[in-house]
């Protein structure tokens, strides 16, 4: 088994595509980030206040439910985490994957697909769901991005 795993949340289909390219790019494992209960289209309406996506995010406290906990993270020593940015930050149920598990000793490197927002201070954010874990910013990786290009930023971390 690889030391990397890659993990991540995508509602749409985009960031797993990007999860997916990276995970074969350097040779890790890869772990969808799923809900209990999927994300419809109405769901991600960012624009209607009402929508799930929309009150989880307002509500900082929020913990959407996981469909599983079986993820293997004894197993690794780096965990990339994907996930889109949502008003800025990373969905509430990157904060429930996150207190799901003992991240002690454990590097986390961030990234993200976004419509035009950076990682901001979602580090920050997500760093009392980890406690003893070294999480840090990575980046945002949207597009069509190559092996090469993805193998050479996973080498600078």
């Amino acid at each position: 088994m690889s030391k990397t795993l890659v993990a991540y949340f995508s509602a749409s289909g985009t960031t797993a595509g990007v999860a997916k390219a990276l995970a074969s790019a350097i040779g890790a494992d890869l772990y969808e980030i799923r809900p209990a209960v999927p994300y419809t289209q109405a769901d991600l309406n960012w624009m209607d206040k009402k929508s799930r996506s929309s009150v989880e995010m307002t509500d900082k406290s929020s913990r959407p439910a996981l469909a599983d906990t079986d993820a293997d993270i004894g197993a690794y020593d780096t965990i990339l985490l994907g996930f889109p940015i949502w008003r800025y930050v990373a969905p509430t149920i990157i904060n429930t994957f996150l207190e799901s598990y003992d991240f002690s000793g454990k590097k986390i490197v961030l990234f993200a697909t976004s419509g035009g927002s950076g990682l901001g201070k979602t580090a920050n954010v997500l760093s009392p769901s980890c406690p003893g874990a070294k999480i840090i910013d990575g980046k945002v990786l949207n597009g069509r991005l190559s092996q090469d290009t993805l193998k050479k930023w996973v080498e600078t971390l």
